[in-house]
């Protein structure tokens, strides 16, 4: 596993009345000093894939921020424009004996956003906004193509998946008011929320 860690979202997300993600669960939490890994992923606007992603179980912590760009010092300002490479993302440190990295894909990412969906997510357009797996590590690759070609297969979306999977470089935590930004404003612009279908 690389030392840093990167991915997470170009921008915030514009104004809009959207349904909000389904309500969380009672999940297994992961244990205090049990073991983690990190998975960085990116779907649209990061305030609702942090909600959509926070409902595993075996989460540690989850956080949103900018990832796949160059720059290690950006800021939102920087990004929203879609020129700096980054895209809005989740980092989320997870407990692999409560849920394994492929059942976090699974059965939470690809359901909580459209992979289908090309440098833009419902309403929020550009790159900022792509559907992308930011591995940590081989193995970590090696099971996000597996994934992503399995959800392709299985025809839940109907079009093909267009989802990137590359090696995540550096991970730049977004500002404080972006953080669980819709546990802070329970009615706030959201566009995502769990299908009802599986993989």
């Amino acid at each position: 596993m690389t030392k840093t860690v990167a991915a997470l979202l170009f921008i915030a997300c514009s104004a809009g009345d959207h349904a909000m993600a389904d309500p969380g669960k009672s999940v297994k939490p992961a244990t205090p000093n049990g073991p983690r890994e990190v998975a960085i992923v990116a779907g649209g606007c990061f305030w609702g894939m942090e909600n959509v992603m926070r409902q595993a179980p075996g989460i540690a912590s989850i956080e949103v921020g900018y990832a796949g760009g160059k720059s290690t010092s950006v800021k939102y300002e920087d990004v929203e424009n879609g020129d700096t490479g980054h895209a809005e993302s989740v980092r989320i440190v997870f407990d692999p004996s409560v849920i394994s990295y492929e059942d976090l894909l699974l059965h939470y990412y690809f359901r909580g956003h459209d992979p289908t969906m090309w440098m833009h997510q419902n309403n929020d357009w550009g790159p900022q906004y792509r559907s992308e797996i930011f591995t940590t590590s081989d193995a970590q690759q090696k099971a996000a193509v597996a994934v992503k070609e399995r959800v392709d297969k299985s025809g839940k979306w109907k079009k093909p998946i267009v989802t990137i999977v590359a090696p995540a470089t550096t991970f730049v935590r977004a500002e404080d008011y972006h953080q669980d930004y819709l546990l802070k404003h329970p009615n706030g612009y959201n566009d995502h929320y769990l299908r009802d279908f599986d993989f």
